[in-house]
């Protein structure tokens, strides 16, 4: 019985030593870069999983020739089942982007006063990065609007993410401004309804959603509303898209415009998850 543990325990350890060779051999195709070049983040290199794999194999106590063998064996694996590399990818991925969400999710999901819309206590957070120059975010207004209509357990946060021109800043302050006076939804319809954010466009949607001018004006300019964009930037930056709009719902990142059944699809998925 003895003699028959120690086989199967030998058999799970060359196993584990074969599976950390085949992580090696995919790392460099996956990251072929320079052992003494670690990307920003600390990415898992090549030289790493070679390094694992050395570890794995002395623990198995595999000798260079059984080594060899396994390496061949497992690289001929791979050349016949190559989407196992695509799988490996999309999982590694999926997992990196579970943990930068995890890292900014209380922030992510804590709205700017008033920059919201929905159910403030929906089951479902919706966090929507947008510019008012990108046409595609004014495309997705009316699809949000008819979901919020359609399941009041959303939770709607606005981002504000100025990245297409200079009057994209000044629209994203002034929306900030409108939100500090409880008028952000008022201001962001007004605003998309008119087109481009333009110097004229901005003051018009301002008047319309009944803005105190001068308050806003003045908090436009405001260490706190610069700081906000500032949030946002950096939020794009650590979660890693660099687009508009972008929705973050639930653990997936979405990139586009989406449709409604889509954005349906993409908030059962986070109801399920949670």
């Amino acid at each position: 019985m003895i003699e028959k543990f120690k086989s199967r325990r030998t058999i799970i350890v060359a196993l584990i030593a074969g599976l950390a060779i085949l992580v090696a051999l995919a790392a460099d195709i996956l990251w072929p870069t320079p052992a003494s070049v670690i990307p920003v983040g600390g990415t898992r290199t090549a030289a790493d999983a070679t390094k694992s794999a050395d570890e794995a194999v002395a623990a198995a106590g595999m000798s260079p020739a059984e080594r060899k063998a396994t390496e061949s064996l497992v690289k001929a694996y791979i050349l016949e089942n190559p989407e196992i590399i695509n799988d490996a990818v999309a999982i590694f991925n999926q997992r990196q982007v579970g943990e930068r969400l995890s890292a900014v999710r209380n922030e992510l999901t804590k709205p700017f006063p008033g920059a919201e819309a929905g159910n403030p206590n929906g089951d479902v957070t919706i966090v929507e990065f947008y510019d008012y120059n990108c046409g595609y975010c004014r495309a997705s207004l009316p699809v949000m609007k008819r979901l919020l209509k359609s399941d009041g357990n959303i939770h709607l946060v606005y981002r504000e993410l100025p990245i297409l021109s200079p009057t994209s800043r000044l629209a994203a302050l002034w929306a900030i401004a409108a939100a500090r006076q409880g008028k952000h939804e008022l201001f962001h319809d007004a605003l998309f309804a008119r087109g481009r954010a333009d110097d004229a466009n901005i003051a018009a949607a301002a008047q319309t959603a009944g803005l105190d001018i001068a308050a806003a004006r003045s908090f436009a300019v405001s260490l706190q509303a610069r700081q906000e964009i500032e949030r946002n930037l950096a939020v794009m930056q650590q979660i890693g898209f660099n687009g508009t709009p972008t929705f973050i719902i639930g653990d997936q990142i979405i990139e586009g415009a989406l449709g409604y059944e889509a954005l349906q699809s993409a908030v059962a998925k986070a109801r399920e998850k949670s």
